[in-house]
């Protein structure tokens, strides 16, 4: 898999100058981007080797993989790599740095034959979105970026255009039905945080910055709108405290 250490040291909020509003996948984020996902989201590298066991087993031959939401493009080449030259793949994202940084990753990976990118924004119109022929979504991370009111029409535009046994593969931050444990939660996961080098000032400074952007939901709640927006077969495939993938079937598989 892809090495997320060879980008730049993620230092975007370890100054007081950093909190200067809402949290944005800019040039300074996607510069260090691999790096701030190695160290904020719990098991990273076995999160990715799950979405890619999970791509290999539920993807059909001759249908395509969209990874939506791409920003470096780490999934997308990690899924190219595991299913082989056949395979071909799309990467939605709405930020033209992080797209940028994608397209360097994959051509020095040697899939830009295979790996298309496409500027999307997955909080406007679905329906924007080329999502054809479709065996095989992940979106990782991403969906609690989507505003609530707009994630139920994109989750339905999905399952609309999967093929019949095609698969949509979540990993998201959630919350928990009870408030003590999500504050519990909540502190395990800055200790892993500052395990990996982060600053209380940085912590609490990039909580702040995504406040009004990051909008989490709980298991139950995302596993409940996957049930009612098409999805047949709804399982979690893995938890950390708050952090959650979820595998979602068109139908119950034969």
């Amino acid at each position: 898999m892809n090495d997320p250490t060879c980008s730049k040291r993620d230092a975007v909020f370890a100054t007081t100058a950093a909190r200067g509003g809402d949290f944005e996948f800019n040039e300074q984020v996607a510069e260090v981007f691999d790096d701030m996902l190695a160290r904020s989201v719990p098991l990273y590298f076995e999160q990715q080797h799950m979405v890619m066991e999970l791509a290999r087993k539920f993807w059909i031959e001759g249908t395509r993989i969209y990874d939506l939401g791409c920003s470096t493009a780490t999934t997308l080449v990690n899924i190219a790599r595991e299913l082989g030259p056949s395979s071909q793949l799309v990467g939605y994202d709405n930020s033209p740095a992080m797209l940028e940084r994608a397209g360097k990753k994959i051509a020095d990976s040697g899939m830009d034959n295979r790996i298309e990118l496409r500027l999307g924004d997955l909080d406007g119109n679905p329906q924007d979105l080329d999502l054809s022929n479709a065996g095989v979504v992940t979106t990782c991370w991403t969906l609690q970026f989507i505003r609530p009111a707009r994630r139920e029409r994109l989750i339905r535009f999905i399952s609309d255009n999967l093929v019949d046994g095609g698969a949509l593969i979540v990993t998201e931050k959630v919350l928990t039905k009870h408030k003590t444990m999500n504050n519990h939660f909540i502190e395990f996961y800055y200790e892993y945080k500052r395990r990996n080098g982060y600053s209380d000032g940085e912590i609490q400074r990039k909580r702040e910055a995504l406040e009004n952007v990051l909008v989490p939901y709980r298991a139950d709640e995302n596993m409940e709108m996957f049930r009612q927006n098409g999805f047949a077969v709804v399982e979690l495939f893995f938890q950390w405290y708050n952090f959650a993938g979820f595998l979602c079937v068109k139908r119950q598989p034969a």
